[in-house]
């Protein structure tokens, strides 16, 4: 069986014998019955676990709206005006108002790329700012020990609404909720201390219960005090498909479940080899953006087995922390003992990478130079046909293969789980 797995601006061809192909796993077909800003107004006019925000409001009130930064993909400029509207039939004037753009770990932004974010017309109604990691207020301390300390101009406001999207994250489950909070708008310290946690075996894509980094999370988001919440679920375009509004964690869970039914992909058992790739440009411009397909991938493998990472990856490692964490590593599972001590931005993806080596081997099929490949633990391949023969000779003529033409956006699951 032909298959093919996009490589920057063209593909890599790999014929997969039938009789070894366990699945090939694309995003579940659905269909949504509306978009963009029409999905937030009806997430707005049926809020979950709460009731509707114009009624919450009061003149008077001090508003706080803490959005994604320009790292995320949330399309702002689409949840901000329908949120503003219900403000404003409240009687909020648009002056009690600030959009506070949640850094967590991330840079400033420059005034352009703010008006970007949330469009003309809102930079334009309201004042838009950055979370300053260095004027925050200490609200307390959760049960694992993580500093809640929050940028003045959200703990001080009176009501405070948390935008988002919702997509799975490799050790909180999922974005969106509590996380425009804790790390959002938080400082090093705190970040550092929830972050510490990602090397738990249940701080993993797609989980909640029993996840003690989101956990810890929403603890902090309760010390805090959310008071409402938007949050978008998008599609492969990065286009909204649905939103809900609400309950912090009540509206927060139905649209991860809303999630699960569109990425969620079972699969019969873990597979020897495991075929994954970003599905080309501009995704895979790096090994930063397509350690997200790797990620996903290591649900798929067996111990022991292969991944084959397929990524053009023209822009070499795209972080320059992340470049030092993986070059400078002595071992793989040094990364993964470093995480623990000392979480550092990029340095999470080079110890994420770590991680997937403990159970599997990593074939790399990229623009890479191959000694430079080798040194961070990888095994380069010319192509993908090439590690894939390779890997079937290791395993043997029953090898089992997954492949995951869009591995940034699948999630596989056992199916008995």
């Amino acid at each position: 069986m032909t298959l093919e797995f996009g490589y920057g601006n063209a593909v890599q061809k790999v014929e997969v014998p039938q009789g070894n192909l366990l699945a090939c796993l694309q995003a579940n077909p659905m269909a949504h019955a509306r978009h963009g800003q029409e999905a937030v107004r009806c997430a707005l006019e049926n809020p979950i676990g709460a009731p509707r925000l114009e009624t919450l409001v009061k003149p008077g009130m001090k508003i706080a709206i803490v959005t994604s930064d320009i790292s995320r993909p949330l399309p702002s400029y689409d949840v901000l005006p329908p949120v503003l509207s219900a403000l404003e039939s409240a009687g909020i004037p648009m002056a009690d108002i600030t959009v506070v753009f949640a850094l967590g770990s991330h840079r400033c932004h420059t005034e352009a790329e703010m008006r970007r974010l949330v469009g003309d017309a809102v930079y334009e109604q309201v004042r838009c700012v950055d979370s300053d990691p260095h004027d925050c207020v200490h609200m307390g301390v959760t049960a694992a020990g993580t500093p809640v300390d929050i940028t003045r101009v959200v703990a001080e406001a009176d009501f405070r609404i948390c935008l988002g999207n919702i997509e799975f994250h490799y050790f909180a489950g999922y974005s969106g909720g509590a996380k425009a909070i804790m790390p959002g708008v938080s400082t090093h310290d705190a970040i550092q201390a929830n972050h510490r946690m990602m090397v738990c075996p249940d701080a993993c894509a797609g989980k909640l219960q029993g996840n003690p980094l989101r956990a810890d999370i929403e603890e902090a988001g309760a010390i805090c005090g959310i008071h409402y919440i938007v949050n978008a679920v998008l599609d492969e375009h990065k286009h909204i498909v649905y939103a809900v509004a609400g309950d912090v964690t009540a509206a927060h869970r139905v649209g991860c479940a809303y999630l699960d039914n569109m990425y969620r992909t079972p699969i019969p058992q873990q597979a020897d080899i495991v075929l994954v790739s970003q599905g080309g440009a501009p995704k895979d411009a790096n090994l930063y953006q397509t350690q997200k397909a790797l990620d996903n991938a290591k649900h798929a493998v067996r111990k022991g087995g292969t991944i084959i990472l397929i990524g053009a990856c023209p822009e070499g490692f795209g972080s320059a922390r992340f470049e030092s964490w993986l070059t400078q590593a002595p071992t793989a599972h040094s990364m993964v003992e470093r995480i623990g001590r000392e979480f550092q931005l990029g340095g999470h993806k080079a110890a994420a990478i770590g991680m997937v080596l403990e159970n599997a081997s990593i074939d790399f099929v990229s623009e890479m130079d191959p000694d430079l490949v080798r040194s961070i633990f990888l095994t380069p391949r010319a192509t993908a046909q090439e590690a894939l023969d390779i890997a079937l000779a290791k395993y043997g003529p029953d090898a089992t293969v997954i492949a995951m033409p869009f591995g940034g956006a699948t999630l596989p699951i056992l199916e008995e789980c």
